[in-house]
């Protein structure tokens, strides 16, 4: 599998189980609120396995998770959720990442 079909498969994962756990929470607009965490849930398990730094892909996936979710935990104001998830969502997709790379074809924006 290729970086680019990898990511999309962990970012459909991770946005749908993000998606779930905001199922029992109740806060204002929230078909906006899930339809927006899903994107950016989807964005963090997209990138990770396209984005290549000199670091582990564990701690580029906790990077990438941080970065991604810092807007949304600003304007929410939520920010142990928000960060939390998105932290741990993206050293496990890393992790996954890291595993992956082995099998992929060597070349511009692939980790290997």
């Amino acid at each position: 599998m290729n970086p680019v079909i990898f990511g999309i498969f962990a970012g459909l994962i991770f946005g749908v189980v993000d998606v779930a756990l905001m199922i029992p929470v109740d806060f204002p607009d929230k078909p906006t609120a899930m339809l927006g965490a899903f994107a950016s849930r989807f964005a963090i398990g997209f990138l990770i396995p396209l984005v290549k730094l000199p670091m582990p892909a564990w701690a580029v996936g906790a990077l990438v998770g941080l970065l991604i979710s810092l807007p949304d935990a600003i304007i929410a104001r939520a920010y142990a959720p928000i960060l939390g998830t998105g932290l741990v969502g993206g050293i496990i997709i890393g992790l996954a990442t890291g595993l992956f790379a082995a099998r992929w074809n060597r070349g511009a924006g692939h980790r290997t």
